[in-house]
């Protein structure tokens, strides 16, 4: 698989990413010069082979830089997200044992308290800017060369579980080879997607996050131009892809949503007709919003199934999708298993969590038991996630299995209901789970964001209400439904579902 340097010598002015708001461009040439001057960095701050470093910054050209600096150096790199809080900073800091930390200008204060209770690192920078503590990262990289460093070796992200049911727990897999020219394990997604030197690739979501990440990684790899957003804004989303005829990007379900409840005389002003493959995972993605996104879009609709922990890897384009509306698809890697809690193997159909067999082993960095627990005595992996298969073997989700609901005994997947109450007009956000109920044990609860918040009341819970149960079976429906001005979502589409359920089980005496 080529290297960005050999793009960088074959054609060193093309755009390597643009920065959708500000229009920066950077070129192979200098993602390439300013790799190895982060490269240099490194080494001379002592950052060896296998060492960790740890970076908190928001979607900018130099978390592109640092990253591909990383990869070549031979480090393990962390992004942090850029939400979180300074025990919650300072916890990774300290759980990857990083020796150096990078935080965006806007993000040093958070980054300067967490780093006071991370005694193991060496060096801290800001970009842009100076702080006690932090130095400034452009002063010390401008003073570095840009030629290669002479110990090369690959160098890897270790992501965090973005801590929705917990907290965050490192993913770490180690290279299978350190040669920069092993082919890289996203080679066969990049195949099927169809990624190529005349990608043109749209990047809404943040870069800290797994698939972003990677997809970027991917795409450059191959010589496609990235077009990064800062932060995604669903109309900006819809100007970037007619202004640059984008022909590839990635989502999560959620900003399919917020593109759809755009006035139609919104949506209908710009040109989409240049995408060949838009991809979405990370969450659930509800029946009637994909139906709609394909509608729109076009077959051009892509889905996938996998997690940060690389434990199997399922997919299924618009035509298939249609055919089997709800699955994520057929594996690409691994073969799905649907397991009871005796970890037997349930018939078609039944819904059990989902397990991969034939997949390779990760670790959850420093955490044996947690390891332990991902996997069964079969070598069989599993990130929690419930499901089940269907004649044909192709896979659908169900929900997390900390989110169930079980009342009366039985089983209630909120996913299900999320997705029918966010077509509703006046809803903008649905989270659904269970509260403690003295007879049946859990009832369910949505909370909801709406459209506007001036609607939110009785009447609109009461509309709700009925509107869920007019389509899917009493049982499920909401008991109540309470309001809230926003949800507390993570940029990368996933629901703090936790924060709020937490809250209601506290009120019970």
């Amino acid at each position: 698989m080529p290297t960005i340097t050999d793009h960088a010598i074959a054609t060193p002015n093309k755009p390597a990413f643009i920065m959708g708001a500000t229009g920066e461009c950077v070129t192979f040439g200098e993602l390439d010069a300013r790799a190895n001057q982060v490269a240099q960095l490194l080494r001379a701050e002592g950052i060896q082979q296998g060492q960790h470093i740890a970076m908190m910054m928001k979607n900018c050209r130099e978390f592109m830089e640092v990253m591909f600096g990383c990869m070549r150096a031979g480090v393990v790199f962390t992004p942090i997200s850029t939400h979180l809080k300074k025990d919650e900073t300072a916890y990774i800091l300290n759980n990857c044992r990083a020796q150096l930390f990078i935080a965006s200008g806007s993000l040093v204060e958070v980054a300067a308290e967490a780093a006071e209770q991370a005694p193991q690192l060496r060096r801290s920078f800001v970009i842009k800017g100076e702080k006690i503590g932090f130095s400034d990262w452009h002063t010390a990289l401008v003073q570095q060369s840009a030629d290669p460093i002479p110990d090369q070796s690959l160098g890897v992200p270790m992501l965090y579980s973005s801590g929705t049911t917990g907290k965050p727990k490192g993913v770490f897999r180690a290279p299978e080879n350190i040669d920069l020219d092993a082919p890289h394990p996203l080679k066969l997604a990049g195949a099927y997607y169809g990624f190529n030197a005349d990608t043109v690739y749209l990047s809404p979501a943040p870069l800290y996050h797994a698939a972003p990440l990677h997809y970027n990684t991917l795409n450059l790899i191959q010589g496609g131009t990235s077009i990064i957003m800062e932060r995604f804004d669903p109309e900006e989303a819809l100007a970037l892809i007619e202004k640059y005829k984008t022909t590839h990007s990635q989502w999560v379900p959620v900003m399919f949503v917020r593109m759809l409840k755009l006035p139609e005389s919104v949506r209908g002003q710009y040109d989409v007709s240049s995408m060949q493959r838009a991809i979405h995972a990370a969450a659930p993605c509800p029946i009637d919003i994909k139906r709609q996104m394909i509608d729109w879009w076009g077959p051009v609709i892509c889905e996938y199934y996998s997690s940060s922990e690389g434990v199997g890897f399922t997919i299924i384009d618009a035509e298939d999708w249609l055919a089997h509306p709800g699955s994520v698809g057929r594996p690409l890697t691994g073969i799905p298993k649907i397991l009871d809690e005796q970890l037997q193997e349930l018939p078609i159909g039944e819904v059990g969590q989902i397990y991969f067999a034939e997949v390779a082993r990760f670790e959850y960095f420093d955490e044996p038991g947690k390891t332990e627990e991902a996997f069964d005595t079969r070598g069989w992996g599993t990130v929690g996630d419930m499901g089940y298969l269907d004649g044909e073997g192709y896979l659908y989700l169900t929900d997390r299995k900390n989110f169930m609901i079980i009342t009366g005994g039985v089983n209630v997947y909120p996913a299900e209901i999320e997705g029918l109450l966010v077509t509703h007009p006046q809803v903008a956000d649905v989270a659904v789970f269970g509260i403690p109920n003295e007879e049946f044990g859990e009832e369910v609860k949505a909370v909801v964001q709406p459209m506007n918040v001036d609607d939110a009341g009785p009447e609109l819970a009461a509309e709700l209400i009925a509107y869920a149960r007019s389509q899917i079976a009493h049982l499920k429906c909401p008991k109540s439904v309470d309001f809230l001005e926003a949800l507390p979502r993570h940029p990368t589409g996933k629901l703090y579902k936790r924060l709020l359920k937490d809250t209601y089980w506290q009120q019970t005496p």
